[in-house]
């Protein structure tokens, strides 16, 4: 069992809220967080799985079935599938604060944020804790797993299978059960075939600038229609827009995003990539491991501060800058490369933002300073360095 660093920051929302929603895409392992939160409970506490029928007839009256279970804490595993609970749980979670009862009530599992955010956002607006578990990042499973992690991606069964065929195997199922069966669970009509199309024109387009107009022309759709798609993907966790840090520095700055498909070993399986000497000879190697450094950063950063990249026209770029509260700036520059260089495009930006800690990720193992101002670091190290700042 590989521990979760999620699991301390749910025990700690229960004991301030009175309900938890734990949110992630599919098979990235909520459901066996749920299930460990559920057994170690200091009180008694109840798991629900609403797609399995004999969990889901306990909530015929769910008022009456929560009233039942005021001492409890409930567990209510894949919640959209009961949209109408949520008013529901607004009065119980209501008549229970005023009877003294506010706090770790319920823990709510949910596979994307559409309707989950949106629903509960609303109704449970001030009851309610949002926090998101990542795929695994690289201080939950060790430097030394760190290829692996690069090639296989974060979840669970990926990572952890039996030999590269395996997880493979795993990736590719994982995105066909997402376009035919999962995505139309949300009611969202979408044509699988065309989304699987943006996916992987997605991933050939790894860390670079989004043209919604370039991809809609080679999708034949329209750009709103594109933008949509992109929203849903987002929406489920799986795709990532990361935006421009737009600052008054006399230059003509690149205002889009950049767009990242957040599991570098989705990235793989859309590619037909099979292996790392696959990945190695192939023209994404260095965006997918960029993508895969910026994913675990963010995966341990949390919303400990405000993140975005930088980029003129003239060639200045950082591939992702931190803005903390209070001020400080952190810029991150990724390079694949064992013996990193500190090159023109990254130097001038250095000098348009002026941050207080400048550092170059790459995939050595040593620390150690490539000018005054800017230190060469392995991601587990940053990654380390950036969760202990939060």
């Amino acid at each position: 069992m590989i521990g979760r660093r999620a699991l301390s920051v749910v025990e700690s929302r229960l004991v301030q809220f009175p309900a938890v929603a734990l949110i992630g895409p599919r098979q990235v392992g909520k459901t066996t967080l749920a299930r460990e939160i559920v057994a170690a409970w200091s009180s008694s506490a109840i798991y629900l799985d609403l797609e399995a029928p004999n969990d889901l007839a306990r909530l015929d009256s769910p008022a009456q079935y929560f009233a039942d279970h005021t001492a409890d804490l409930v567990a209510l595993d894949e919640i959209h599938r009961a949209p109408g609970l949520f008013n529901t749980l607004r009065g119980v979670i209501d008549t229970g604060r005023r009877e003294g009862r506010g706090r770790g009530r319920f823990l709510l599992l949910g596979s994307a944020g559409i309707d989950l955010l949106a629903q509960s956002g609303e109704t449970l607006a001030g009851r309610i804790a949002f926090v998101e578990l990542n795929p695994f990042d690289v201080l939950e499973v060790g430097s030394e797993r760190l290829d692996d992690l690069w090639v296989r991606g974060g979840f669970p069964d990926s990572l952890l299978a039996e030999d590269a065929k395996f997880s493979l195997q795993w990736r590719t199922e994982f995105i066909r059960t997402y376009l035919e069966r999962d995505i139309p669970q949300f009611g969202l009509r979408v044509p699988a075939e065309t989304l699987r199309r943006l996916w992987t024109m997605l991933a050939h387009n790894q860390g670079g600038v989004l043209n919604v107009s370039q991809l809609a022309r080679n999708l034949s759709l329209s750009s709103p229609t594109v933008s949509h798609y992109i929203d849903l993907m987002v929406d489920l966790l799986l795709v990532r827009r990361l935006q421009p840090r737009l600052i008054n520095v006399g230059k003509r700055l690149v205002r889009s995003p950049k767009v990242y498909v957040r599991d570098s070993g989705l990235v793989h399986a859309l590619l037909g990539i099979a292996d790392k000497e696959a990945l190695l000879g192939h023209p994404v190697v260095g965006a997918s491991w960029e993508g895969m450094a910026v994913e675990n950063i963010l995966s341990v950063l949390g919303d400990g501060a405000l993140p975005s990249f930088y980029r003129t026209s003239g060639g200045a770029e950082i591939d992702l800058v931190l803005d903390w509260p209070g001020g400080e700036v952190w810029t991150i520059e990724v390079k694949r490369s064992a013996a990193p260089k500190l090159e023109r495009g990254p130097r001038s930006a250095l000098d348009d933002l002026s941050p207080q800690r400048a550092f170059i990720v790459y995939s050595g193992t040593e620390r150690f300073r490539l000018a005054t101002d800017v230190e060469a670091i392995p991601l587990a190290e940053l990654c380390r360095e950036v969760a202990s700042k939060r």
